[in-house]
């Protein structure tokens, strides 16, 4: 795959439904653009949490109440990150009354992973930092479930297989050890129905506001490979 140089900094979310394979376009884009980075909500917060920051002690006295973390805290884990590696200022805080002023270094450029999941979080997060691209992945609900059908694991180590177009060496066994594959529980069709619902109702409010804003771009596709051109083509005229 050959590597493209971004000419400003580029400050991504993508949005898609369960299974549509958002963490293979993501994968797939940072190689692309060296310059692009994950910034991923849940890696910080379980990072924070391992390195007992103030914060992370702050995030785990939540969750082991069996609370959610607040979004003000996933804000400031979010700001905290973004100042660590200088692409907004240091001086930069939850509590400003206007958004930071990020830069415009190419080399500030990153994907979001894991917030906002809703409108409410997307206004909080326009008033952290301003994101210049959103990504609907759509891919039809027959072909995620054809894929869930097809899936299968090998638990201790979570490397993923599917028969239909990344099968194992072996049927049934993991490349690697040789050991069983098994299905994941909660990988039955009503499940992933139920999940796949959820995320239309709440993600719809998240694309308008979006839409609002001028930064939403959706691209559609029955497959990862189908998608990852038509991504790879937008990016170069946004950002290249």
């Amino acid at each position: 795959m050959s590597t493209k140089e971004f000419k400003r900094a580029a400050r991504i979310i993508l949005v898609g439904a369960p299974g549509v394979g958002k963490g293979t376009q993501a994968e797939r884009l940072m190689k692309r653009y060296p310059q692009l980075s994950a910034v991923s909500s849940g890696d910080l917060l379980r990072e924070g949490v391992r390195n007992r920051t103030p914060l992370g002690l702050e995030a785990e006295a939540f969750i082991k109440a069996g609370n959610l973390v607040p979004d003000e805290m996933i804000l400031k884990l979010i700001l905290d990150k973004l100042k660590s590696n200088r692409w907004v200022s240091t001086q930069s805080s939850v509590t400003d009354p206007s958004p930071a002023q990020p830069s415009k270094n190419p080399s500030a450029s990153f994907i979001l992973d894991g917030f906002p999941r809703t409108s409410t979080q997307a206004a909080r997060l326009d008033s952290l930092i301003p994101i210049n691209l959103v990504v609907s992945l759509i891919t039809p609900v027959n072909i995620i479930l054809s894929r869930i059908a097809s899936r299968w694991v090998h638990a201790p180590s979570g490397r993923v297989y599917n028969t239909d177009f990344n099968a194992p060496k072996v049927p049934g066994k993991d490349d690697i050890t040789g050991e069983p594959l098994t299905k994941r529980a909660d990988d039955d069709e009503e499940t992933w129905r139920q999940r796949l619902k959820k995320f239309d109702d709440t993600s719809q409010p998240l694309l308008d506001h979006y839409d609002r804003k001028n930064v939403l771009w959706t691209v559609k596709g029955n497959s990862s490979n189908e998608i990852t051109p038509k991504l790879f083509q937008e990016l170069d005229s946004r950002f290249a």
